[in-house]
């Protein structure tokens, strides 16, 4: 592979979309995220809606649950489907062309990859509750509450398609606290990286 990728990961409530969209911007490459999702879309057949609720997320049953329910005769599921169909979209773009990918576990599917950076953005609670209201509005639930389970889920999710645990240092070249360092000085790194 002769073209540069950067993978974001992030916890929720981060920055880590607008970070990975912003470094796109400033490097001048693409940056896929939404537009990821309606790829596999395309590749799967699954309708868009699905695979955002379920692309990087386990069920709100969680991850043991979720390994054993919805599966066929040969313990197949259609989680299956849309993993498999998510790693060709991933591996593809990266053979085509230098971008930013974030979530999909890309850090993991890509992670054989030379001139792959993988990043991973988390900040303190307090800072992610905060804008999570402020980007999302708010809602019945705690933004304490929605950061876990959203966290939860993509962990469970993470860990069951590739062994690792997800947020774990080790994963990842460079972590970032976007709370601390802000969304400017993120981008600013990560471009400076690349």
């Amino acid at each position: 592979m002769t073209h540069r990728i950067i993978t974001i990961s992030r916890e929720f409530g981060s920055g880590g979309r607008t970070i990975g969209k912003e470094v796109a911007a400033k490097l001048g490459i693409p940056c896929y995220d939404h537009e990821l999702i309606e790829k596999i879309a395309e590749e799967s057949g699954f309708a868009a809606e699905y695979i955002k609720e379920r692309g990087e997320y386990s069920s709100h049953r969680g991850w043991l649950a979720s390994a054993f329910s919805d599966r066929d005769f040969n313990g197949h599921s259609t989680q299956d489907d849309l993993w498999f169909a998510q790693r060709k979209v991933i591996l593809e773009l990266a053979e085509k062309e230098s971008c930013v990918i974030v979530g999909q576990c890309a850090d993991y599917i890509l992670k054989d990859s030379a001139n792959c950076l993988n990043v991973f953005i988390h900040s303190d609670l307090d800072k992610r509750a905060e804008r999570i209201v402020k980007q999302y509005g708010e809602s019945d639930v705690t933004p304490e509450k929605r950061l876990k389970d959203k966290d939860k889920r993509r962990a469970a999710y993470y860990q069951f398609y590739t062994d690792h645990k997800w947020g774990a240092i080790q994963n990842y070249h460079i972590t970032l606290n976007s709370g601390v360092l802000g969304i400017e000085k993120c981008v600013e790194i990560i471009a400076g990286l690349y």
